[in-house]
């Protein structure tokens, strides 16, 4: 008994000392973790456990049972599931190709001409991002509308091309740009603040050692702004995946049979916007469970590919 209360009383207060060691931390810490538990873990957690059940409107709400998988051998019986996966895949890997292309691009011309030029010209990039979705939709339908409107039409036909209703005719290239201009301003804010903090000393002594804008670019500037791209690609992927309004106040997921249908709009009909009236919430909650498991799997192949451990890891002093 007494050596029990021997081994005891040291554990006791290596408690104590860690609580003393990390309180201040924990304090700190303490409302980002309830925030993160309660509107990011618990979500996914509800969204899980609902795609076992067979809740919906027609189940009256109260009436729900638990079902298993049959929600998933549902969706993967679909004949449009495949058609439907590869529009999302495609939509997401252009629009963040466009994204972090652009932003970076924006970023290198707005921060190589004079200060007050290129504050002007990332705020113009800014806009399409605080504009409301309505008004910024709504502004792209107009652009595109059918002939003789749409500001589209005039502008390509200097190059010889027929004008068009561009959201019946190309209805991905209305999407991409609409959400591509979107994710660029947010890729140029933070690339942009990544190159200003590259210590100055290194772009004036590769100018002396006689490198060009070029070379700066790629020697320099990309190495140096590798985790911050890697930032601009993970949070972009989380977001296109499950981004839908731009598609739905613009094509609805048209024209036709799911002509521009993402996997997220095809949730967001099953679940809250059904053309049946019965709005299949757990069904739309199956779908939604496949979106997280799809963005969590791209994002750790992203790490990998760009060795997030080296990026995070501390650098190594060597001592002679």
């Amino acid at each position: 008994m007494a050596r029990t209360e021997a081994i005891a009383l040291p554990r006791e207060r290596q408690g104590a000392a860690w609580w003393r060691t990390n309180a201040t931390a924990l304090l700190f810490m303490g409302p980002a973790m309830v925030l993160v538990l309660v509107f990011f873990l618990a979500p996914v957690v509800i969204t899980f456990v609902m795609s076992f059940t067979d809740l919906a409107t027609s189940t009256g709400l109260s009436n729900w049972q638990w079902i298993g998988s049959a929600n998933y051998e549902r969706m993967f019986r679909s004949q449009f599931w495949f058609t439907i996966l590869g529009n999302t895949l495609v939509y997401v890997a252009i629009v963040l190709a466009f994204n972090v292309v652009v932003g970076l691009g924006v970023a290198l011309l707005s921060l190589h001409v004079e200060p007050k030029a290129g504050g002007v010209f990332r705020a113009l990039w800014l806009l399409p991002r605080i504009s409301p979705s309505v008004v910024y939709a709504l502004m792209w339908t107009w652009a595109a509308a059918s002939p003789p409107f749409g500001m589209l039409n005039y502008i390509v036909a200097p190059f010889g091309l027929e004008p068009r209703f561009w959201l019946q005719s190309d209805p991905w290239l209305i999407v991409i740009l609409i959400n591509g201009f979107v994710g660029a301003s947010f890729g140029m804010l933070i690339l942009t603040s990544a190159i200003k903090a590259i210590p100055e000393d290194l772009f004036r002594a590769a100018r002396v050692d006689g490198a060009n804008a070029l070379q700066i670019v790629r020697r320099i500037t990309l190495p140096l702004v590798k985790w911050p791209i890697l930032f601009v690609l993970v949070y972009q992927t989380m977001s296109l995946f499950a981004s839908y309004e731009y598609i739905l106040l613009t094509t609805n997921g048209g024209p036709g049979l799911y002509g521009t249908e993402t996997w997220s709009v095809w949730a967001f009909h099953t679940a809250l916007a059904n053309y049946y009236g019965n709005l299949d919430f757990a069904y739309g909650a199956a779908m939604s469970a496949i979106l997280v498991l799809l963005g969590l799997g791209i994002s750790i192949v992203l790490l990998r590919v760009f060795r997030f451990g080296q990026l995070v890891a501390e650098p190594r002093v060597e001592v002679d």
